[in-house]
């Protein structure tokens, strides 16, 4: 059986997928899985895969090197300040991003000023990329960040190859339809940390929460959470349902350029992260995530998938440039 349920409340059924049997299973086993696979984006935008490619100890080291760059002074961390959407590298401090569905600036500026997300994060991009360099920390002080961050960098680009192709044989398509726009790597390495709050905040501000609902922008991202919990997706019925952690796990949700790209065909579908289901005392403990947004190269084309219309007039977008629409969508967003 390719999958078991991860989430399943108020109609909101998430899998939880072997992978592996993707990766190396029998001819049967990959086309089963890759058809549970495009499923799951189809009806709740979300999957848990387990028994992936990123290997535990190296995750577990991603998330230690994370917390260590957090450890920063704020002067340091500041020093790597975010610049632009085009670039979208570097450091963003406590408040600098608000995400949410909302699409002009003025409406998404009363937002951040009445509540704030609570978290900080730094973005990674492809290295050699004219113009927009990655932002590294000073040599030794954070020993082997650039190096570790782009080899797990590296091993989620492999990883969203192979969930791509997944996705092409759940649709019928040749395994390697996606290959040609996904090879550059034009993808983000976002490392997130909810600093330790007191929970009073919540009392005092009911709009807190720690990243606001909202879709992903691109394809498909990959969230590696750690054990404390706060993910909520949106279900049909409109309720938000914890994503609970599940170790060792990626969860993968599809984004909204993906389903546009496929017509609507697969959902991208809302989250937030929000008050941690436990509590330490009068306080909530750090929370520290990954997320791996994954797109299109930003030369690419994206228009409507073979088999998701049949007659012209049945797709339901016109054909947009990757790269346009990304910034696009992230000038709104800072």
């Amino acid at each position: 059986m390719a999958s078991d349920a991860a989430v399943s409340k108020e109609g909101l059924l998430i899998p939880l997928i072997d992978f592996s049997l993707f990766l190396s299973g029998k001819p049967s086993e990959r086309n089963e899985t890759a058809k549970a696979i495009l499923h799951g984006f189809q009806t709740a935008g979300f999957i848990y895969l387990k028994n992936h490619s990123v290997p535990l100890d190296d995750l577990k080291h991603a998330f230690s090197t994370s917390a260590r760059f957090f450890d920063q002074s704020l002067d340091d961390k500041l020093a790597l300040g975010w610049t632009t959407p085009e670039a979208n590298r570097g450091y963003s401090a406590p408040g600098r991003e608000k995400v949410s569905q909302l699409e002009e600036i003025d409406d998404i500026e009363k937002v951040r000023a009445a509540a704030p997300d609570l978290k900080e994060s730094y973005e990674i991009g492809r290295e050699g990329v004219e113009g927009f360099p990655n932002q590294w920390p000073k040599e030794g002080t954070v020993t082997g960040f650039r190096t570790d961050m782009m080899g797990f960098f590296d091993q989620c680009k492999e990883l969203h190859v192979e969930v791509m192709r997944a996705i092409a044989v759940g649709m019928g398509l040749d395994e390697e339809f996606f290959d040609r726009f996904v090879d550059v790597g034009d993808n983000t390495l976002r490392l997130l940390h909810y600093p330790e709050i007191k929970s009073e905040i919540f009392k005092i501000n009911p709009g807190a929460v720690r990243a606001g609902e909202h879709s992903d922008y691109g394809s498909i991202t990959l969230l590696f959470q750690d054990n404390r919990g706060g993910l909520q997706v949106k279900s049909p019925n409109g309720q938000f349902v914890d994503a609970t952690p599940i170790e060792g796990t990626v969860v993968v949700n599809a984004g909204d350029l993906l389903a546009r790209w496929s017509n609507d065909t697969i959902k991208s579908t809302i989250h937030r992260v929000v008050e941690p289901p436990r509590k330490t005392a009068e306080s909530y403990p750090p929370r520290y995530s990954i997320a791996y947004f994954c797109n299109p190269n930003f030369d690419s084309h994206i228009e409507a998938l073979p088999g998701t219309y049949s007659a012209e007039q049945e797709k339901k977008y016109s054909g947009i440039n990757s790269g346009d629409y990304l910034v696009q969508r992230l000038t709104a967003t800072y």
